[in-house]
């Protein structure tokens, strides 16, 4: 019988065009992993996002390290070796984990569209209880796992009115089962 992706539990290394170009650092340093969804349909999209280039001054663009896709198959766009920009003010410090989920795509800003609704697959909780172990054998610092929305809680202008204010992250969102992550590593949840 063929093993599924999350059977095999493999890191699929394929590097983003720009990857050599993000800034080197010891993974002895990291002591934080970021959760995040991708808010994004799936990881075609997410990969196309993750290649436009957001930084015209060094040739870079946004993603986080790793994806694990919804079947549970785990993929390396940025080696942990260098900075990914995938959470503002902690970049240097983590690492940066995606989900592919749709949040709130495809405007992620409209006001009337907050919900995150799509719950994750149990193939992506037990690919992302398996990553965490293996972070932390690579990066024995690693401390500390929070969501994205624990560190950026910075507010925008609703793109269907102006006048209102919704939050720029949200992720990875209320179907995320903190309870189940927390239970199966030594991470902490990170308390700023």
């Amino acid at each position: 019988m063929a093993k599924s992706p999350a059977q095999e539990r493999t890191i699929h290394e394929a590097p983003l065009d720009y990857a050599a170009r993000l800034e080197r650092r010891d993974p002895a340093t990291l002591d934080l992993i970021v959760i995040h969804c991708t808010e994004l349909p799936d990881l075609t999209t997410a990969r196309e996002f993750g290649e436009r280039i957001h930084y015209p001054e060094s040739g870079t663009g946004n993603a986080g390290h790793f994806y694990i896709d919804r079947d549970g198959s785990v993929h390396c766009w940025v080696p942990v070796s260098r900075v990914a920009h995938h959470t503002r003010g902690y970049n240097e410090r983590s690492v940066g984990i995606e989900l592919v989920n749709r949040g709130r795509w495809p405007d992620w800003y409209d006001s009337r569209c907050q919900d995150m609704t799509e719950p994750y697959t149990e193939e992506q909780v037990g690919a992302l209880c398996w990553l965490l172990e293996q972070l932390k054998a690579l990066a024995p610092g690693l401390r500390w796992v929070a969501g994205h929305d624990q560190l950026d809680r910075a507010l925008v202008a609703a793109s269907d009115d102006p006048g209102k204010k919704v939050s720029r992250k949200l992720d990875p969102g209320p179907m995320f089962p903190w309870p189940d992550i927390l239970a199966s590593t030594t991470l902490e949840p990170f308390a700023g």
